[in-house]
């Protein structure tokens, strides 16, 4: 037993029928959706061996190339930094699908080959008509639909703005979770370079090094865990942090990402780059001042916030149209630019 397993168990719904719940997504917390694409072709198809997989995904490959990243047996699945920080403990490059599974073939053969990973590639650019055969009902219809293949892989845990329906097609996939608040106790590493877009933990999950990472035992208090089988699926709500291990040779998995915010919202970690020059370096008193006006401004505004002011004044106080968030950008980068 490890200490993954000792942690609370993400709440589950048996959803057999491929029905998904609107109740998944009201409460903003994780939920395990049993048997949710069980009925998928690609569950059927590709669960018999990594060639059945080649087969059936060969039927909608476009014939792009798709990026894949590959580290050598020492990394054990764990894509990650170097040792300095300078760069990255794996490469990546352009390949074919064909030259993919052959890879996967031949580490199914040889645990000690190099592990192989692609990640996050649109299916309707890259597999463009699998989704008429399998795909999931969403309550956005501009859901991304992306696929993640590869060998035994290790990604650390990270979190997405967008909320997240990750579907296991074949393989066995860990999912662990923990809320946003936990990120203080997670150690995250740069904003800036970062393995794949997002920040990561660096804890390895494998084997947390609690003298240099103390903090990390407060957010086991507060993790959650599930392994999923072939049809399984899992809601990740917007920013819970996750990490995810492929324990099976040969993994395939489908994800959706989708925002409910309104399309004109701005990217949040472009918000948090600004504030880390605008305010990180200030004096604390001016700093607690901000955090003030952060808090009346954004996080705490309701309609009291300017209803003492006439509408036709209230400016960037308003509620934000698309018109209005294309002024206010506008405004931004000509202040940025002085």
């Amino acid at each position: 037993m490890t200490w993954v397993d000792g942690l609370a168990p993400i709440a589950a719904l048996d959803c057999a029928d491929g029905v998904l719940p609107a109740s998944v997504f009201e409460d903003g917390v994780p939920v395990r959706l049993n048997g949710l694409v069980s009925n998928w072709p690609a569950v059927s198809e590709c669960g018999a061996s990594a060639e059945s997989a080649a087969r059936y995904l060969s039927r909608f490959w476009s014939d792009a190339p798709v990026t894949a990243y590959v580290g050598d047996a020492s990394i054990e699945g764990r894509f990650f930094y170097n040792r300095e920080f300078t760069g990255f403990n794996f490469q990546s490059g352009k390949a074919t699908l064909p030259q993919i599974f052959e890879r996967l073939a031949e580490s199914d053969r040889d645990d000690r080959l190099a592990t192989i990973y692609v990640g996050s590639t649109p299916v309707d650019e890259w597999l463009p008509g699998f989704r008429a055969e399998n795909d999931v009902r969403l309550p956005a219809e501009d859901a991304l639909a992306s696929f993640w293949l590869g060998s035994r892989a290790r990604i650390s845990a990270h979190h997405d703005f967008p909320d997240n329906l990750a579907c296991v097609v074949c393989g066995e996939r860990r999912f662990t979770l923990f809320p946003p608040d936990q990120v203080g106790n997670l150690y995250v590493g740069p904003l800036d370079p970062t393995p794949s877009g997002q920040a990561i933990s660096l804890v390895d999950f494998a084997a947390p090094d609690l003298e240099r990472f103390p903090r990390f035992a407060e957010a086991a208090e507060h993790g959650q865990t599930a392994l999923l089988a072939p049809g399984d699926a899992v809601f990740i709500p917007s920013m819970w942090w996750h990490h995810i291990e492929s324990t099976a040779p040969f993994n395939l998995l489908i994800n959706y990402w989708w925002c409910t915010a309104p399309a004109t919202m701005g990217s949040p970690s472009n918000a948090l780059l600004h504030a880390i020059l605008a305010l990180r370096e200030l004096p604390p008193r001016q700093r607690e001042a901000c955090r003030s006006l952060f808090n009346h401004y954004v996080f705490d505004a309701d309609e009291s916030t300017c209803e003492h002011i006439p509408v036709p004044g209230r400016g960037w106080l308003a509620p934000l149209d698309e018109a209005a968030a294309r002024r206010l950008r506008a405004e931004l980068l000509n202040r940025l630019n002085r």
